[in-house]
């Protein structure tokens, strides 16, 4: 394009040089509009080619002022492009109207309803997970699991909670039927256990009682205890299940009001948190978790991706359905994105501003003219075109006043 404008310039030039010597040697008198014309073309290719020279660099290498503007002023022109875009693109007004306009709820809804796009979506998912958990280190998320979990536990009073816990539990009668477990339990060892309670009975009778004595003692012991063994078990309303349930309720009031059993309840906490076993427990939850999570997100067919890509489906489903749920998600988008443009608009307007400042002056005088040189070489060519007609029109005139 820059071959095509100068071909204008110097076809101006040829003609103009032609009708000059033409002219001298006695032309017709037409041959001086066509010599206005081609004078005036060379005039309007030659300034048009300054203006578009000196936006990249200095024309013919002399350091006119004003020129090779984008090189010397890229800086401030990064500037002004950040502030520009800080103003007419990152104002909330602007960016909460193109939101509304584009309806991200209703698109994102029908794009999600798709079952191969929420398949995709818990697909992407399951990459980030695994990232997160390979470069998640696992002393590190242990001893932030030991900080946040097993110290905010430490820190926490166990008996009011557990004691009111327990209360409602006992209340209820729910416990009953782990009463009825244990009371089945200990019928059934009494009734396997007859050897074991006579010789209980026999060992403690005294040394000077017979033996047959001893023998019809422990037998005696043994068939009443049996007994009642079986009356606690068959009779729900038993004094002994009902003594049961009173120290329950009273041991459950207790953890919530009386100092010395919730001192207690607190010694207990301290043993069970320090036993070996329970940080062994504790140490390899993470480790337990991660081994699930991983083997959840790498198989397609796994509950957990099941799961993850029905309530996609489903979500994308009321999203393209429920009006309402679409304002509220709407809202919530419209909400973020103003946040994020009136907290960070300087962040964003600096990413341009400092990106155009680390370019090299002549690479990007360079860049830009390859972008838009051509549309400038027709600045010079149209220049050349309107200069000779303005010039034509120019000795027109002049010729009718004359």
């Amino acid at each position: 394009m820059k071959l095509v404008a100068l071909g204008f310039l110097a076809g101006a030039t040829v003609i103009f040089l032609a009708t000059t010597i033409w002219q001298s040697n006695g032309a017709p008198g037409w041959v001086g509009y066509l010599r206005a014309a081609a004078e005036a073309g060379m005039v309007g290719a030659l300034a048009d080619w300054f203006a578009v020279t000196a936006l990249f660099r200095h024309p013919l290498g002399i350091p006119i002022p004003h020129t090779a503007i984008i090189p010397t002023r890229k800086d401030q022109l990064g500037t002004s492009l950040g502030d520009f875009v800080g103003t007419n693109f990152l104002s909330e007004q602007v960016v909460r109207d193109r939101l509304r306009r584009v309806g991200v709820s209703r698109r994102l809804g029908g794009w999600l309803a798709d079952p191969a796009n929420a398949e995709r979506v818990t697909a992407e998912l399951s990459t980030v997970v695994r990232g997160v958990m390979t470069v998640l280190r696992d002393e590190d998320v242990q001893a932030v699991m030991e900080q946040a979990m097993v110290r905010r536990i430490v820190a926490m009073p166990w008996g009011p909670p557990l004691g009111k816990l327990l209360s409602g539990v006992f209340t209820d009668r729910t416990h009953h039927k782990l009463v009825d477990l244990l009371c089945d339990r200990a019928y059934e060892w009494v009734k396997e256990n007859h050897g074991t309670v006579l010789r209980v009975v026999s060992d403690r009778a005294p040394t000077w009682s017979p033996k047959f004595v001893d023998a019809m003692v422990a037998d005696k012991v043994y068939g009443e205890v049996l007994t009642f063994a079986w009356m606690v078990k068959t009779d729900v309303n038993h004094p002994m299940r009902q003594a049961i349930d009173t120290f329950l309720l009273e041991f459950a009031k207790d953890l919530q009001t009386d100092p010395a059993t919730m001192e207690r309840a607190e010694l207990v906490k301290h043993t069970v948190l320090e036993h070996p076993e329970v940080q062994n427990i504790i140490g390899a939850t993470w480790t337990t978790a991660k081994r699930m999570l991983l083997d959840a997100a790498e198989d397609p067919s796994s509950e957990l991706r099941t799961r993850v890509r029905n309530g996609l489906i489903s979500l994308g489903t009321r999203l393209a359905e429920d009006e309402i749920l679409r304002e509220k998600v709407d809202g919530w988008v419209e909400g973020a994105a103003a946040y994020i443009v009136l907290n960070y608009r300087d962040e964003i307007t600096t990413l341009i501003t400092e990106t155009i400042e680390r370019w090299d002056a002549e690479e990007t005088s360079r860049k830009v003219e390859l972008q838009v040189g051509r549309d400038l070489q027709f600045i010079r060519i149209n220049g050349t075109v309107v200069g000779a007609l303005a010039g034509l029109v120019i000795y027109a005139v002049a010729q009718l006043i004359i």
